[in-house]
């Protein structure tokens, strides 16, 4: 059975032992990012980096069917003085690490606009899967400021330097079918099936091994920091961590058996 907890701005929803679904809830204000928004997000995510618990995988959405997130809150930032926008933004960068320093995998299911935030929030995600009518932007070059909760980094890694900049410094929007030509999403959807298909990955992520699946994240994305003879070495150094564990000699055991594994996580 599902659980519901809603904070201030999001919803929480336990799918099933193990599967959580986070969704923005200010579909009146197309799911945009205010400072309860970011702190929530950052009470969330934030004790996924080192303490998981049985958690195996997050999908990330948002309410309605018009956004995603478009995007900072300017009406609440509307008079700020030139600290409390440091302070403000500080919680936004802290919420946007949370998720991309999350050892769990995280899902991002785009059911519409995703600018600005809203799209580095998917960016922060292990992969997006996006409806066919989504859109995206980064165009805060276009309010005199730029991407900065790793908008910058994130997509020249997805796209290329040459395309990150034709994007950020244009500001332009563009749509589903160019963000997975591009390598920036994983799959295009029509709106009907964007939760089932993130729900049927997500299950998927959850049956295999959570040590297994945490080292894998970890090893992918620390190893792209750095260059090849440094990242296998931390290939080799992940792989290391499960050969002790009992999901190593379950996976195994199971596969002689003929039968499909149990893993516990340890």
């Amino acid at each position: 059975m599902t659980k519901l907890r809603t904070l201030r701005t999001l919803q929480v929803e336990t799918i099933e032992p193990g599967l959580i679904k986070v969704m923005f809830n200010r579909p009146e204000r197309r799911n945009a990012l205010n400072t309860a928004t970011c702190e929530d997000l950052r009470d969330v995510f934030g004790p996924l980096a080192l303490t998981p618990g049985d958690l195996r995988c997050v999908i990330l959405s948002g309410a309605g069917d018009k956004a995603f997130s478009a995007g900072g809150d300017l009406k609440e930032r509307e008079g700020m003085t030139d600290d409390e926008w440091r302070l403000q933004h500080a919680v936004i960068e802290e919420s946007a690490y949370a998720i991309l320093n999350s050892s769990v995998p995280v899902i991002a299911a785009v059911n519409g606009v995703a600018f600005g935030g809203g799209c580095e929030l998917a960016l922060c995600c292990d992969f997006i899967l996006a409806v066919t009518t989504a859109s995206f932007a980064l165009p805060e070059v276009r309010r005199g400021i730029m991407p900065g909760a790793g908008g910058t980094q994130n997509l020249a890694r997805a796209v290329g330097e040459r395309r990150a900049k034709q994007i950020i410094l244009s500001g332009q929007p563009f749509c589903a079918y160019e963000a997975y030509g591009w390598g920036m999403i994983n799959e295009v959807l029509e709106p009907d099936e964007l939760i089932p298909r993130a729900l049927e990955i997500a299950r998927t992520i959850a049956a295999n091994a959570p040590i297994a699946v945490r080292q894998a994240k970890k090893a992918i994305h620390q190893g792209l920091q750095t260059d090849l003879t440094s990242a296998l070495l931390i290939e080799v150094q992940a792989y290391e961590r499960m050969i002790s564990t009992e999901d190593r000699h379950e996976g195994v055991r199971a596969f002689n058996e003929k039968r499909a594994p149990v893993f516990k996580g340890r």
